[in-house]
């Protein structure tokens, strides 16, 4: 049945859509108030608002809690968010998110309540990115529920944005490298002493590494070219998406002996997919790094073999009274990479460039510490020869 638009005066107009009868014969109508400039403004969000009851997504405001508005801001979320962040919001919904706030009503929830809540997260020692995770979450559900007229305000407004800080990460030192270098030359798994080798000699990310493609490897110009991140979630499986920034998508010139290894790696996958024939599992796609079939890797499966690795080793050094290798995460060989590359001499810019990051602030809020020890270090050589 078509809407009704009534003007209350002062800007005000009630929209009226009646979608049927119930069980006794009474009218089902659902209602709005909203602000309009004139009576041809109020009919066009009348449209709207039609349209917002016919596919499910009104919710009378009386009645709006804020877990049963967080299924309206998924439905719109899965229209223009990667399958990878909508996977880590509703880990983080259905994890803290919706067990502290799914009972209350969206208008009765302010900024203290979402302050109170951030501290929580404060106080549980959560690293300061994923607390701006849930405050990006937060902020994305109350500016729809503005945008539709639910809620007047978002309270999100009168909460500061938390800051991103970025912890030292253990990283290895040359002596270090050298050593893990030599150990790594006795295993057996090339396949993955490659993807190490690559993470540390070229600085990419896990996903920029598992994504590459046979011809992103040009032997003639010895250049890696990083194009894409590959991805992956239960309901969607693999996907290869562009990186995390603009300047991720970049050149990377890795050592010749690097590019020899993978040389004769990508060789060995060309034979194999050959053997394979209708077996191959890769469909269209050319993968460095695959299964022996030609299928992606799952983006744990290099941190598991670099866990089980650490633990492999450092159980023998024990065993034979030995200092221990530093355990490190999979991710930090990155950070190591760049470390190198500052103890090495390399300026910030082309350290930025090579990282992919979006800015040369970027780096130097994760590495400016590490330039500074590299400069004191210079500062030490030059005192040596002052007279």
């Amino acid at each position: 049945m078509a809407g009704s638009v009534q003007d209350r005066g002062n800007g005000s107009y009630l929209l009226t859509y009646h979608i049927g009868y119930d069980a006794k014969g009474k009218r089902i109508r659902k209602t709005r108030t909203v602000k309009a400039k004139n009576p041809s403004e109020a009919k066009k969000k009348l449209a709207a608002f039609v349209t917002e009851v016919e596919t499910g997504e009104y919710i009378a405001p009386s009645h709006s809690k804020f877990g049963d508005y967080v299924e309206v801001w998924k439905k719109q979320a899965l229209k223009r968010l990667a399958p990878k962040t909508i996977e880590m919001y509703t880990y983080l919904l259905n994890g803290r998110i919706l067990p502290a706030l799914s009972h209350f009503k969206l208008e009765d929830i302010s900024h203290v309540h979402i302050n109170d809540y951030l501290e929580t997260l404060e106080e549980d020692d959560l690293a300061t990115s994923t607390i701006q995770k849930h405050y990006n979450l937060l902020n994305g559900v109350f500016k729809l529920a503005v945008k539709n007229e639910v809620i007047k305000k978002n309270p999100m407004e009168k909460v500061e944005k938390p800051t991103v800080t970025y912890k030292q990460g253990e990283v290895y030192n040359s002596d270090e490298l050298r050593q893990l270098y030599y150990l790594l030359k006795n295993e057996e798994n090339r396949q993955q002493v490659l993807i190490v080798k690559t993470a540390l000699k070229t600085g990419m990310r896990k996903g920029e590494i598992l994504a590459l493609q046979w011809d992103d490897v040009d032997f003639n110009t010895n250049t890696i070219h990083v194009r894409h991140s590959l991805s992956y979630t239960k309901e969607n499986g693999y996907q290869l998406k562009e990186p995390k920034t603009k300047g991720s998508i970049r050149k990377v010139a890795p050592p010749k002996k690097l590019m020899a290894e993978l040389k004769k790696h990508i060789y060995k996958k060309k034979t194999d997919r050959m053997e394979a024939m209708e077996l191959w599992e890769g469909g269209k796609y050319h993968f460095v790094f695959s299964s022996d079939l030609g299928k992606p890797l799952h983006q744990n499966v290099p941190s598991r073999w670099w866990n089980r690795f650490l633990k492999r080793i450092n159980k023998e050094f024990k065993k034979n009274e030995k200092p221990v290798l530093k355990k490190i995460r999979f991710h930090d060989l990155r950070h190591t990479a760049a470390t190198d590359l500052i103890n090495k001499g390399a300026n910030i810019h082309s350290i930025s460039k090579r990282l992919g990051h979006a800015n040369i602030k970027t780096t130097m809020n994760i590495y400016g510490h590490y330039l500074e020890e590299a400069d004191q270090k210079i500062a030490d050589m030059l005192d040596e020869d002052y007279i």
